[in-house]
Formats: structure tokens, sequence, C-alpha cells
């Protein structure tokens, strides 16, 4: 039996759970740090290193206690964060300036250049993260960071994931040689793959920008997958964090892989963590190019398996923007909703608040919704929200198995299932499969199974999941919510090709408002049967 700290950085807080091998999870602190916007700037998001580092002084602290364990008892920690957050660094690994987290979006020219350049040098490593580069990821953001602060380059000695910075100064790491890189994190990110020797080669770089000249030499470190130790806590932060030094800290990884890790993932399996955006995970046996996903990396999920990311960028930030305009909350504009049935709003609602994440990676996109009349109300849009996060899934599994990757479940994981049957049960239906969802948390949890792994406490992923995920709810589609959806579907995916393509081909639209008044007229009727 072992006792071992499960660390998860999200947007807004760090969660630090407690988990024994054999009683599962004994405790939970939570500590928050601020999330910095402009109101000048939509795309800009920053966040302080010391301040998530302060909040995880915090929240292990308020962990402790709340299980009632002493630091001497813990015999392993892991950290995952969010990505692709990227933060510039100096020769000693100090931060030269906050993180680009990763729903900062202003090097979106940075990124459109680099898939120009890539297309153009038919660079292998853009057509296996989607055939488009992210403003979202790694290289953009740091070559947005290098032209807007020349007065910090000379001093930049490389640029780290935050949850490989959280470990080297966790484990007191002051060389870049010395850094432990996730995999998971640079292959989906900044597009690492051992095919064709880790990162880019410097011409490509040089070749978008001379600024690049020398960054895949600055990018150095160990890079693994999570199954290998990155380090040891070092005294410094044993001291802060009321732990032991010396105990071991695997190496890193993406807060949304390790929670597909901790919601049960399997090969076949295909996991929404569903929070502020929708990030999706799934294994597969073989790297196959899935045009549009975020990568497809050996090791980023399961060890002897290769990842497969894809995703949407707006989710529960779509959902908490329509009920902020509103003057409301979620929960309350979503009471009374369990009734409703699919497609009775007449609104088809686009996802791309945030930009599209996958599968057209265009960041340059916004928020649309078809089908409006003066009736309609906030509470139509969100449920109308609900179905379109729903309907662009569906896009995005049907580009998976169009290109060899098997799904076979679909598990529902993030903090929003968790509160939410009715996205649950519409997701059921729109995907026509049944959904899981856990039963419980299962945050922080892929952190402490890769941490029980490290201590030694089980030999592989696998044995950990069997003995302490949870078990799953699940949400079956019914006939007449999935024939809706069935109806919906091509109507949706007609306008998500159409609009969301600049060179999009002519495409008839005249049938989408009488399809939508049609279908919600009949919802209705159904509803008053």
């Amino acid at each position: 039996m072992s006792i071992v700290a499960g660390i998860d950085f999200g947007t807004l807080s760090v969660r630090v759970s407690l988990f024994d091998s054999q009683e599962g999870r004994l405790g939970t602190g939570v500590a928050e740090y601020p999330l910095c916007r402009s109101a000048r700037d939509p795309n800009f998001a920053t966040q302080s290193h010391q301040a998530q580092m302060d909040a995880l002084e915090k929240a292990m602290r308020a962990a402790l206690k709340s299980s009632g364990v002493k630091g001497s008892q813990v015999k392993a920690l892991a950290v995952d964060a969010t990505g692709s957050s990227v933060i510039p660094v100096d020769d000693e690994l100090n931060p030269l300036d906050d993180y680009y987290l990763w729903c900062d979006h202003r090097a979106w020219r940075e990124a459109e250049e680099i898939t120009a350049r890539a297309h153009a040098q038919n660079l292998k490593a853009i057509d296996w993260c989607g055939g488009m580069y992210s403003s979202e990821w790694g290289f953009a953001k740091l070559l947005h960071w290098m032209r807007h602060n020349p007065e910090k380059r000379e001093r930049l000695a490389t640029a780290l994931e935050n949850c490989d910075m959280v470990v080297a100064t966790l484990c007191g790491v002051h060389s870049v040689q010395d850094v432990a890189r996730s995999v998971c994190a640079m292959g989906h990110k900044w597009m690492w793959n051992p095919q064709w020797g880790g990162l880019p080669s410097d011409d490509f770089l040089v070749s978008v920008d001379p600024l690049l000249k020398g960054v895949r030499q600055k990018l150095a470190g160990r890079y693994a997958a999570s199954d290998r130790i990155a380090g040891s806590l070092c005294a410094e932060w044993a001291a802060r964090l009321c732990l032991e030094e010396g105990i071991p800290i695997p190496t890193a990884a993406l807060d949304a892989h390790w929670d597909a890790v901790g919601a049960n993932i399997r090969l076949g399996d295909v996991v929404n963590v569903i929070g502020t955006s929708t990030c999706m995970i799934g294994v597969s046996e073989a790297q196959s190019l899935v045009p549009g996903v975020c990568g497809v990396v050996p090791g980023s999920v399961l060890p002897g398996y290769t990842g497969i990311e894809a995703g949407l960028s707006a989710v529960g930030d779509l959902f908490d923007g329509i009920a902020r305009r509103a003057g409301s909350s979620v929960a309350v504009l979503s009471e009374g909703m369990d009734s409703w049935c699919a497609g009775r709003t007449g609104l088809l609602r686009m996802t791309w608040d945030n930009g599209d994440r996958t599968v057209l990676v265009n960041p340059r996109l916004g928020g649309m919704t078809i089908g409006w009349n003066p009736t309609h109300t906030a509470q139509d849009e969100l449920f109308a929200a609900i179905e379109g996060t729903a309907l662009h899934t569906r896009i995005i599994l049907e580009q998976m198995s169009e290109y060899g990757s098997q799904v076979n479940r679909i598990i529902n994981g993030g903090g929003i299932p968790q509160k939410s049957p009715l996205l649950n049960r519409i997701y059921a239906n729109a995907l026509n499969k049944p959904v899981l969802v856990p039963s419980g948390d299962v945050t922080s949890l892929g952190s402490a199974i890769f941490a029980f792994l490290a201590c030694g406490e089980f030999e592989t992923v696998q044995e950990a999941q069997e003995a302490l995920c949870p078990p799953c709810t699940s949400y079956l589609p019914d006939e007449y919510g999935a024939a809706v959806y069935d109806e919906l579907y091509p109507l949706f995916s007609g306008v998500y090709f159409a609009f969301g393509q600049p060179t999009a081909p002519p495409a008839e639209m005249g049938r989408i408002l009488p399809s939508l008044r049609e279908i919600a007229s009949n919802a209705v009727a159904m509803e008053s049967a």
C-alpha cells in the first residue's frame, strides 16, 4: 500500500489529490491563480509561473490537512498541466515572461506562416498534426514572443511547456540539458516525433523566420514518455510542500491526456475531456494519418500505444458566455431542459467562439447561430449550443474513423459531464453511440496513476486503472433523438465546412432554415404528445 500525490494545473486553479493504492482518493486541496486577459485583445491570455507555484504550495498543504496524511507518507508525485502553455526562460530556467496560456491565440499569424512554409517544403510533420499548425501550439507562440520582445531575445535559453516547467522547478533543475521534456506535450504541440528524428529541422525553422535560428538546439533535454522518471523532489520544494526530499517524479504530461487515463481509456476508446474546451483523446496500435487532428504521437497517452488528440476550442467557455450575456448562469438556464426534445429550438449553433481546433484548425472563426426568431431565449441558445458541441464532436469522430482510428466506446470525462446528464443524453443521441461517464471525479487521478508507477506500486498503467478508476454510468441513445440528430447532422456539417473554410466551394444553403423549422415543429409536437 502506498500514498501518492496527483497534481493537476488547470486554467484557473491547481488541484492536488492524495490517493491510496487501495482506498483511492483520500483528500484534495485546490488553490486558484489569476488568468490575465486584455479588453483590447481577446486573443491575449497569460499566467504567472510564480502564482502557479504559490498556489501549488497552498493546495498541497490543504490536501494533506483534508486527508489527515503526513507528508512523510507520500511516496511520489506527478504533474499534468494545460498545453500548449509556453514560457520563455533564461539559462538558469528563470522565467523571462509569463506563460502564453493554451487559450492565447495571439500567434495566429505565426501559425499561418508555419503552415504555409511546411506545405511549401512538404514537411512530413505538418501532415501528422492535422495539416495545419495551430496558434495554440508551441512554435507559433515562441515565435510571437520573440518578435514582440526584442529586448529579451538575447537572454532566451529555451522555452518550456507548463507541465515540464513545473517538474523542473520541483526537481531543482537549472540547466536546459537536464530538463525532462514530455513527449506528450512536445509531440502534440511542437511537431516532435521519432519518425523524423525529433523536432523539425533548423533549416525549416529558419525558413519560417531567421529569428528561429538555433531554436531547435535550444529545445534540448531528455524527451520521454510518462513511464520514465524525470527526477526527484528537491530540498527547497520538499520543505515548501511538507513532503520528503527525494521522492520520485515521473515525466509530466498534458492534463487532458492524463484525464483520459483516469477515465480508464483503453484501445479503441475516445475520451471527451469536457471542460472550458473539449480535448478528445484516443489510442491506437499504429500511427496513421488523420487530417485535422492535433497530433498522432507514440507514447503520449498509454505506454506502447499511439496517442491521438483532437478537440473543440470552446465548450464550457461557450456555455458560460451565453449565460453571462443573459445575466444568468448555466445552472439556472439549464433548469427544465431535461424534458426538451432534440432539435426543438430551431437553432443551429456553431461552436467557433474560440475558433476551430479540429478539423478545420482555424482560429479566425467566430461563433454563429442560425435560425433566430423574436421569441428565442438564452435558454434556447444554450440548448442549441450543447447540441452544436455534440454534432461538432461527431464530425471529428467520423474523421478519425474514416482514416483508420478505431472508435468503439465514447467516454465523457472532465468536469461538465459529471454535472450534466442533459449533455450526456444529447451526446449519446447525436453520436448514436452509448456514452459512458465515470461515476466519480477523475481529475488528477491520471497523474496519481503515473505517480504510483514511479514509486513501483503498480507495474503497468492498466493494472493501476483496474485498481483505481471508478465505474461508469451509461447513457444510451434513444430511437427518436438519434433520428432527429441524423437529420440535423448534414445541416450542421454543411454549414461547418461551407462557412469554416476560406476556400470552400459554393454550397446550397437554402434548405437550412426550412429544415430547422420543420424539425423544431416536429419536436414541439412530440413534447406535447
